[in-house]
């Protein structure tokens, strides 16, 4: 049986299913925690590993930008040949660096979806809606009551151009400068990042369970 939220989702052909760059490489240095906030508890897993496992429920095939340090946290929910690891001075250098980076191990990809790895409550089939949309559209992003949010999406023709981007403004210019194309879905997640600790008390409070993987693929 398909999971509540797959009814009515498009099919999406195998080799046209972008690929979804979960970056999870930036300090969190605006969370006063204990430890990085991506390392959080969140819905019976972390924030990591729930935003995670909303991938992985898409069935679209990711890739996870990171650091040595929250490596074992993505280790439980994916092969070791989907996480690409930055030392401390790459992942310094910005989002956009991690995202070039995303983009670049998957070259071949008919697209890339970008989410960071603080937005745990995008849905999967946001993620799905996203990724449809993209097959008609260069730039595609989702948006919950006339909001613009994550993810976002681009062709296999910005290639280039995302590779080339550079500092903590991440695709914003390529948003600004190709037709980017709206998809209004349901989900207000597509908002809600997590910076502080009130946030992440926000989003415990709207999170449904994740069930963990267990994956102990290395």
């Amino acid at each position: 049986m398909l999971p509540r939220w797959a009814v009515s989702q498009p099919e999406i052909p195998m080799n046209k299913r972008p690929v979804v760059v979960v970056l999870a490489a930036g300090k969190g240095s605006r969370f006063a925690g204990d430890s990085h906030k991506l390392s959080q508890g969140m819905a019976g897993s972390t924030v990591l590993g729930a935003t995670l496992a909303h991938v992985i429920e898409s069935q679209l095939p990711l890739v996870v930008v990171t650091t040595a340090a929250l490596a074992p946290e993505a280790a439980n929910f994916v092969a070791s040949r989907d996480v690409v690891i930055l030392a401390d001075g790459e992942a310094a250098r910005g989002m956009a660096h991690s995202l070039a980076a995303g983009v670049a191990a998957r070259a071949d990809a008919p697209g890339w979806l970008v989410l960071p790895a603080d937005m745990p409550l995008v849905r999967p089939s946001t993620l799905l809606a996203v990724a449809e949309a993209l097959s008609t559209y260069p730039v595609v992003y989702a948006q919950h009551l006339g909001r613009r949010g994550h993810p976002v999406g681009f062709a296999a023709e910005l290639f280039s151009e995302l590779l080339s981007l550079t500092g903590d403004e991440g695709a914003r210019r390529l948003l600004a400068r190709y037709p980017a194309h709206g998809v209004d879905v349901p989900d207000a997640g597509i908002l809600m990042d997590i910076d502080t600790a009130a946030d992440l008390a926000a989003a415990r409070a709207a999170a449904p369970a994740v069930a963990r993987t267990g994956f102990s693929g290395r």
